[in-house]
């Protein structure tokens, strides 16, 4: 897997000889590390940044006299964005397919958890299918631009990776859960564990700039959820989607669906290694990375994805 698109690669470049001037070592070199690791975190988000954006926008500034809803435009503005990213080569073909495939089982949940009165669209709208505006399929398509975008812009490697099968398993049984535990026992608390059983031992390594870093597999699942726990108050704020109890007045999420979220990474990431299966780590590469020798460039080379 190609760890830039043409464009990006032209645009890493351009950093990098800005960037390899500062310094590598202490607490310097320690926060040129952090800010490359901030600028990539925003370039991962960029499709779901943008669409927080409209929302706050639309929320705000939106006409009530504008003949066109205003969930029609987040949702024509949302194909208008993968369309742009796509001819400009942001976004990699790969990672236009996990889009849509977020799209179509975030499409299906919306349905049924609207029916079941989970939460509500209080707007009109022409684009939608039983009572659920279509734009609502790309909130979960941001999460899956976001997985995939990340696994490559870092060059995510795994050891002790799960076997497959038993992820898409799991994933299943959650999947199921978000349906049944409407009608039987909620499962969650045995699907946390069975998650922790499976990722326990799991270490995701990654390249900022410099240097390769790793994280337990959990604590990234946890730290992504509430990161989405976050842009989900600014949706509910924006009035994009309201809960039962923020039908008169917002109020923040309930806490509590950290734990939901946190069962979504692992659909994400089934759904993502689906495409692109996990890599092992160049144990020979990250030494000479985390070793640097002064005047030396560490930096390893990437190849571009072919246009």
């Amino acid at each position: 897997m190609a760890q830039y698109t043409s464009l990006e690669a032209r645009i890493d470049a351009a950093a990098h000889r800005v960037l390899e001037r500062l310094p590598a070592n202490g607490i310097a070199g320690a926060l040129v590390e952090f800010l490359v690791f901030g600028l990539k975190q925003a370039w991962a988000c960029l499709f779901g940044g943008i669409m927080l954006g409209l929302m706050l926008a639309t929320r705000l500034y939106w006409p009530e006299t504008m003949p066109l809803a205003r969930y029609d435009f987040l949702f024509l503005a949302a194909v208008l964005v993968q369309i742009g990213m796509l001819a400009f080569k942001l976004e990699t073909l790969d990672e236009a397919k996990v889009i849509v495939i977020f799209h179509v089982v975030g499409t299906i949940m919306e349905i049924f958890k609207t029916g079941a009165g989970s939460w509500v669209y209080p707007e009109e709208s022409f684009f939608r299918i039983a009572g659920v505006p279509l734009f609502s399929g790309f909130m979960y398509a941001c999460v899956g631009s976001y997985m995939t975008r990340i696994q490559r812009i870092f060059d995510i490697r795994f050891n002790r990776y799960p076997p497959f099968w038993t992820t898409v398993v799991l994933c299943l049984a959650i999947y199921v859960n978000f349906f049944a535990h409407h009608f039987f026992h909620d499962l969650r608390y045995l699907l946390f564990a069975a998650t922790v059983v499976l990722y326990l031992p799991t270490m995701m390594h990654y390249r900022v700039f410099r240097f390769w870093h790793r994280m337990p597999m959990l604590l990234a699942f946890v730290l992504v959820a509430l990161f989405i726990w976050i842009a989900e108050n600014i949706g509910t704020w924006s009035r994009a989607w309201v809960y039962p109890g923020q039908a008169e007045t917002w109020s923040p999420v309930a806490f509590e669906k950290l734990g939901s979220w946190f069962l979504l990474m692992i659909i994400s990431v089934v759904l993502v290694t689906w495409v692109h299966r996990p890599r092992q780590p160049d144990y020979g590469a990250q030494r000479r990375i985390d070793l640097p020798t002064p005047g030396v460039n560490v930096r390893s080379p990437k190849q571009p994805v072919t246009d």
